[in-house]
């Protein structure tokens, strides 16, 4: 079937065409974007990774080994419509916490999950290949606990009303102003409902500020089209201090994340581009930079 299509899509020059595969092992993976079926696959694996370089540097190698036998482009995603937003899922965990701790600690847990949101994202604008953004990641948007009778995923009704399905990653994308709906629609009542807390995250609050995770993506897109040190299939792995990770293009561009809770030294290079200010001199926690011979 796959080969069906795309023999007709070959026909039309400029068009290509992306599976969702949703597959185990990089040989099924493989099957997918040989050379005369589909052009391009969503590899999900460091959507479904925790924010830990050992799951990391294993989503990465894997993803590229699957690609490299059948010389498909290897693709990157850290979120989709169907699993928790990057900035929530990097949040820590916390469940048993006391009530009247809650709200000041859920405001600091989402502070470290959108700073792990940024670097993640230097790091896959950093890899080869295509990389694919779930609208809302370029404004660090986290999931919304929605009521229960508001949720409209089919998975809720299918489970018996005990699994609260996806929609807490699909709430309609907070534009303007500083109340629902943010510019989205004209009318208040979106199909998901959407949070009074949002006028931070709306596009009009970030495209002015230097330092937002709008302006941020935009600073890496330009360089990544930018600059002759993206060049280059595969990446090279090097050493680095415990919790983090390094690695260069061939190229020459050159990526390091720290995962860990303290400041470490920076790779040799002239700096590019930090998800965070530098503390002194070095890598800030929960940080990415990009860095150039």
């Amino acid at each position: 079937i796959h080969r069906m299509i795309r023999r007709v899509m070959d026909e039309y020059p400029g068009t290509a065409n992306v599976g969702e595969v949703w597959v185990e092992s990089n040989e099924q993976f493989a099957r997918y974007v040989r050379p005369d079926e589909l052009h391009l696959g969503f590899n999900f694996r460091l959507a479904t990774a925790p924010f830990e370089v050992s799951a990391i540097r294993e989503a990465i190698d894997e993803s590229l080994a699957a690609a490299l036998p059948v010389g498909a482009v290897p693709t990157w995603t850290l979120s989709n419509h169907d699993v928790d937003r990057e900035t929530t899922r990097y949040s820590p965990d916390l469940t048993g916490l006391p009530d009247e701790q809650r709200e000041w600690a859920a405001e600091q847990a989402l502070a470290i999950g959108i700073a792990r949101a940024r670097a993640m994202a230097l790091v896959v604008l950093a890899l080869p290949g295509t990389v694919f953004l779930y609208n809302g990641a370029e404004l660090g948007l986290p999931n919304v606990d929605l009521p229960d009778e508001a949720l409209v995923d089919p998975v809720w009704v299918s489970s018996g009303y005990t699994e609260r399905g996806r929609d807490g990653c699909r709430v309609p994308m907070p534009w303007e102003g500083d109340e629902p709906p943010y510019g989205f629609s004209e009318n208040p009542d979106t199909w998901l409902p959407m949070p009074e807390h949002w006028g931070r995250f709306t596009v009009e609050s970030q495209i002015e500020d230097l330092y937002s995770t709008l302006s941020l993506y935009r600073q890496a897109l330009e360089l990544r089209y930018a600059r002759p040190e993206f060049s280059g299939d595969g990446v090279l792995w090097y050493g680095s201090p415990e919790g983090c990770l390094a690695f260069c293009r061939p190229g020459g561009l050159i990526c390091a994340l720290n995962t860990t809770s303290a400041p470490v030294p920076l790779p040799h290079g002239q700096i590019l581009l930090t998800s965070l200010p530098l503390v002194e001199g070095m890598l800030a926690p929960n940080s990415a930079v990009w860095l150039v011979p």
